[in-house]
């Protein structure tokens, strides 16, 4: 890859009694973003947080806070994680009816905008929003709960959109199963950002989650061809 590749853990996976401070222990461990997954119980079968836990948590990180809304109708709701303190926000091209109104909205906001697809979504949904975009995510598993398996599949659709993409300055992002084996295929494919939650709140301390994110980078560094 022609940029670093940028390391997101995802808060899912960490203690929320503690939350707060495992916010500033992967900043210290070295994340280069902060990834919030929200989940409503209705556009995936789990729910998570609010706009009130980002604006709780913002002052705990100078990091880029990476806010992916699980969540539909999203539009509604932009303006409160804006004011929270995302600064992408990134929605589902299956959650409404009008995405490039939706990525106009999340701009006019002064936040990057982002797209994601689920695992049986085409790439070709995005084709005509490329413009309105920072950020793409590529869901490698099924949205809603933490823990599953990198579906393989996925990374044909990775390399496709990383050619769309062509010299635009849009990140590409993984999210789901990342772990040091599948995050070689995920940036061999052509993704620069990776999101991973147990594979790096394994261990439970600081220590242990700059390890985890050692790991991973030193992954990427040496991608294998999938």
């Amino acid at each position: 890859m022609l940029n670093p590749v940028l390391i997101a853990p995802s808060i899912l996976s960490a203690d929320f009694a503690r939350l707060g401070e495992e916010i500033e222990a992967i900043d210290a461990a070295g994340a280069d973003w902060i990834h919030c997954d929200v989940m409503d119980g209705h556009f995936v079968p789990n729910i998570s947080f609010g706009p009130d836990v980002i604006k709780a948590i913002r002052p705990r990180s100078k990091k880029v806070f990476d806010v992916h809304l699980m969540i539909a109708p999203v539009d509604a709701y932009l303006e409160a994680f804006a004011k929270a303190g995302s600064d992408i926000i990134t929605i589902h091209a299956e959650a409404g009816q009008h995405l490039d109104r939706s990525l106009q909205l999340i701009r006019s906001l002064g936040k990057r905008a982002g797209v994601t697809i689920c695992p049986s979504t085409p790439e070709n949904v995005i084709e005509y929003v490329l413009d309105r975009l920072d950020l793409i995510l590529v869901m490698t598993v099924n949205p809603g709960f933490g823990g599953q398996s990198f579906i393989l599949s996925q990374l044909e659709k990775i390399r496709r959109i990383r050619a769309m993409i062509g010299d635009r300055p849009i990140h590409l992002e993984v999210d789901g199963g990342v772990n040091p084996e599948t995050a070689a295929l995920a940036v061999a494919a052509g993704a620069d950002v990776l999101v991973a939650g147990s594979a790096v709140f394994r261990g439970g301390t600081g220590s242990a989650y700059r390890t985890n994110i050692f790991a991973l980078r030193t992954a990427a560094a040496n991608t294998v061809e999938a």
